[in-house]
């Protein structure tokens, strides 16, 4: 093929060569997929009937849930379409659809966590003036500004990345269009532009992370002067699940998109893209849900409440 204007489709990463394999991967996606449905589900349930939830820190959770649902559902269902009916297909307009979708919610999911961080260290670190700083029309604001982001950071980028020629035929070497494994197939020198524009983006998530760091060791530091051991449980209860998640996601999606060329292999993109695309979804709701008191309380009176009504 010799240009992108020639290519109709392109071919997924297949994630196993024999039937038995396919349907098996079929059923853990399948798994996934219900887990972190039913997970992000309980928690924006939890948080929008919860009237004593309605706080900053749980507001921008549901933030999160959405963007967690919406990037899983992005990529997962495509992925047990193929391994269900044993194809790698996918049209050029769903790929750029892909791509676009799942840069948007990744996107509005890093902005998010780097949000609920500055949430955590006003409320730790500066806990009188956490009304004024954080109040509801803030809050919106904060919000707003990071789905917007989100959405132009990922139309800039997928208009960039499908302008590209493209050279090398029409095999991604991933179970789901992604911007490394497009510039691989366009031709040579015209990626320039695209991973220009992928460092740009890569260095102000680092100075995201950079801030991130700062936050948490003042975090830390006022954590450990709390005297009572019940106001630290509760500070570190709210603390290490947002870093813990912060760092899984930030660590493995900074290795996919800057790891050396030598280093790419189909084993190795595949894990990656997994644990930065499909395991934060899944895992962010038991995470917070199981430090968290307050909220797994509230799951627990939504889920009774359900069962009664049944």
């Amino acid at each position: 093929m010799s240009n992108s204007s020639s290519i109709s489709h392109f071919l997924l990463l297949a994630l196993a060569d024999t039937r038995q394999l396919q349907l098996l991967h079929f059923c853990l996606l399948l798994g996934i997929s219900l887990a972190a449905l039913l997970g992000n589900g309980l928690i924006i349930s939890a948080v929008a009937c919860g009237h004593h939830l309605h706080t900053p820190m749980f507001f921008f959770l549901l933030n999160l849930a959405l963007s967690d649902l919406d990037s899983i559902c992005t990529t997962v269902p495509k992925a047990m379409h193929n391994s269900l009916w044993d194809t790698r297909n996918i049209s050029y307009t769903g790929c750029a659809a892909q791509l676009f979708l799942f840069l948007f919610f990744i996107s509005a999911e890093i902005n998010l966590l780097i949000i609920m961080c500055y949430d955590r260290y006003v409320s730790i670190c500066k806990p009188l003036h956490y009304g004024t700083l954080l109040g509801s029309r803030a809050c919106a604001h904060m919000a707003a500004a990071a789905w917007a982001s989100a959405f132009l950071h990922a139309l800039m980028h997928t208009a960039n990345t499908f302008s590209l020629p493209l050279c090398h035929g029409n095999a991604l070497g991933q179970f789901f269009c992604e911007i490394p494994q497009i510039l691989k197939l366009s031709c040579s020198k015209s990626y320039l532009k695209e991973s220009g524009l992928l460092v740009f983006s890569i260095s102000l998530v680092f100075c995201c992370f950079v801030f991130i760091v700062f936050s948490y060791v003042q975090i830390f530091r006022a954590v450990l002067r709390i005297p009572s051991d019940q106001g630290r449980h509760k500070a570190f209860s709210t603390c290490l699940p947002h870093l813990a998640v912060l760092s899984l996601f930030i660590s493995t999606s900074f290795f996919t998109y800057l790891k050396p060329l030598s280093m790419s292999s189909p084993s190795l993109d595949l894990a990656l893209s997994v644990l930065y695309s499909v395991v934060p979804p899944s895992l962010n709701p038991l995470i917070y849900s199981l430090r968290n008191q307050e909220l797994k309380a509230a799951v627990w009176r939504l889920m009774t409440g359900c069962f009664q009504k049944h």
